[in-house]
């Protein structure tokens, strides 16, 4: 009992971090739950790529990763261009002495309408976003994951119950998610069985980020042509008690953090998860629609 005792204390040891010597890329890392996962995976070990289109947010996070002692390199840039894409795989690969382990394909935001008042511009941006940018970033990393050497690598993609259940406003977004779920799946079933590559998703519901806060705070990306895209939930006649009716249907009774929300990303890229692939990982505290 003594032998089995430490033989499983031994499996759940990791002095070095739970990503040590791994190189990750974590795209959108720049704020959010992005930057909280390049800073968790930091501190686990991995070398981490900070890939974002704000170019100061992805050194300040580069810069608090370095000040504890972690090791990483920022990589800005836009990836909607693909020349882009290929700069971020060569460098991180550069970086990583030859390999990639991990990709989190994290960059996304919202451009809502209901159906009937889309814009072709919002319909075709938000699918090349979420699912068009990580299909390219994928096809353009595989001479590093097609790789038999036995190293662990895996491929996070995120998503959101949005792709689950679907939104009224959402059709869009929810589309792009939704075909999260097949992409993974593929990834899992392709570079599987001889490469020994996971791919997982992890589904986020109510995470407290810009997407998510109020809409009258003012935040915005810009689009494809430089247009303001405004991010947030409209919460003008918001009041305290229609505040908590919106968490009623969460079994935790409040949204989850930014922090939490890169913390399952971390467990789903760890050896914790070895035997975890081709799944959607529910991050929702409970909340089933």
């Amino acid at each position: 009992m003594t032998d089995r005792i430490s033989q499983l204390a031994g499996h759940l040891n990791y002095p070095k971090g739970l990503l040590a010597g791994q190189v990750a890329i974590i795209t959108g890392s720049g704020q959010g739950i992005g930057a909280e996962a390049a800073r968790l995976f930091a501190k686990e070990g991995a070398k981490v790529v900070v890939a974002d289109i704000d170019a100061q947010k992805s050194q300040d996070v580069v810069d608090s990763i370095k000040k504890e002692g972690g090791q990483a390199i920022a990589v800005p840039g836009d990836i909607l261009n693909s020349e882009y894409i290929a700069t971020l795989v060569k460098k991180a690969a550069d970086f990583g002495d030859g390999k990639i382990n991990i990709l989190v394909n994290n960059a996304g935001y919202t451009w809502d309408g209901v159906i009937h008042k889309m814009t072709d511009k919002q319909w075709d941006n938000i699918i090349a976003l979420h699912c068009t940018a990580p299909f390219n970033l994928v096809r353009a990393s595989a001479p590093y994951f097609r790789v038999k050497d036995g190293a662990p690598r895996c491929i996070v993609n995120i998503s959101s119950t949005s792709g689950v259940h679907g939104n009224a406003g959402q059709l869009n977004y929810a589309l792009a998610k939704a075909g999260v779920t097949g992409f993974t799946k593929t990834i899992a079933k392709e570079w599987g069985p001889q490469f020994g590559v996971r791919a997982n998703t992890v589904a986020f519901g109510h995470i407290l980020t810009r997407l998510t806060a109020a809409k009258e705070n003012g935040a915005f990306v810009q689009g494809p042509d430089g247009e303001k895209i405004a991010l947030g939930i409209p919460q003008k006649n918001t009041t305290p008690d229609s505040a908590a009716a919106a968490n009623a249907d969460i079994p935790l009774r409040r949204p989850g953090t930014a922090t939490e929300a890169a913390s399952s990303i971390l467990a789903v890229a760890s050896p914790l998860f070895s035997y975890v692939t081709g799944q959607t990982i529910m991050v929702t505290g409970g909340r089933n629609m």
